[in-house]
This record gives C-alpha cells, structure tokens and sequence, in this order.
C-alpha cells in the first residue's frame, strides 16, 4: 500500500484513542464504494468546486459530526490526497485489527459452509494464532478450501485436487 497512507493512518492514530479511530474508519468507510464513481471522483479531485465545498460534500455524504474527521477530510482535500481514501481505510482497518487484536478474514470454499463449522474455525484459529478470528465465507469456483486473515499474513489451503492425487499415489505404492 501507500507510504503516504500509511504516515496519513499514523498522524491520526497519534492524535487519537481507540473509539476515535474506529469511528473515523466507519465514516471513511462509507465513502470508499463512491471512489469507484467517475463522477464521484471528478468531483471531489476536480478543481472546478471549492475545497470547502468538497469537504462540506464529503462530510454530509457520510453524516459525520466529529470536528476531526471534518478537519482531516479538509487536509486530505488541501493537499489533494483525497484520493488515498480507499488505502487509509484499508491502513487504518489494519492498524485497528492489530490494536484490538482481532482479525477479520475469508474463508473461501466451492459451496457455502455452515455457520456452526465456521464458528468452529475461527475459534481453532484463535486459538492457534492467539488472537481473534472473524471469517467470512466467501463462495467461488475454487476446489477445495481456503482461509486467508491478510493482516497477519495468513493462508491455509486445502485442496480437493491435491488431496485426490495423494490418495492415488498411497494406494499405488501399497500395491
């Protein structure tokens, strides 16, 4: 990702606590799905409207009341970092996950597990990686299964394939 994002995600987590954080990450969440907008980014990174008024723009956008998520939308705008909104949310969604040690991931399967055994996943991986594991099933194509956790560099795969190829070799050797 961004160094810049990554000194932005810094500088605000410097100047503010937990509750803070987690409150400027949901409101920039919230603008994050608009940057894949053209008109959405012609607007706020065009020089046609006032910076004010952009600000006043994105601030109403998500509904935020708090002076310093105002004021950092406003030095994003200033400095024409707008932009790097979708890496902060990502920088700050990381840094968030490692202060509270809990870590969102996917759990990535040809068919929709059930939620009993998903449950029974994360509280193994808790376990192991002794923190806090909160999967989400996500349904592909893929044989087999898969379980990423990205922010602590996690990724265990299990193959349907893999697993068919060392059945043939065992009972090719046992003849």
């Amino acid at each position: 990702m961004s160094d810049v994002a990554k000194k932005y995600v810094k500088a605000l987590a410097s100047t503010m606590d937990d509750k803070a954080l987690q409150s400027v990450y949901e409101s920039l969440s919230a603008l994050v799905p608009a940057f894949k907008n053209k008109k959405f980014i012609a607007i706020v990174q065009g020089t046609d409207i006032d910076k004010e008024a952009k600000v006043k723009f994105l601030v109403d956008a998500v509904g935020a009341k708090d002076k310093k998520f105002e004021n950092f939308l406003r030095l994003l705008v200033e400095k024409g970092r707008i932009g790097l909104t979708p890496q902060i949310v990502h920088e700050l969604g990381a840094l968030i996950e490692q202060r509270t040690n809990t870590y969102h991931g996917r759990l990535i399967s040809a068919q929709k597990v059930k939620p009993e055994a998903v449950k029974e996943l994360e509280e193994v991986l808790s376990q192991k990686l002794d923190a806090t594991i909160k999967l989400d099933n996500v349904v592909t194509d893929t044989s087999g299964m898969k379980v990423e956790v990205d922010n602590l560099g996690v990724e265990i795969g299990i193959s349907t394939d893999r697993i068919k190829q060392q059945i043939t070799q065992t009972i090719l050797s046992a003849i």
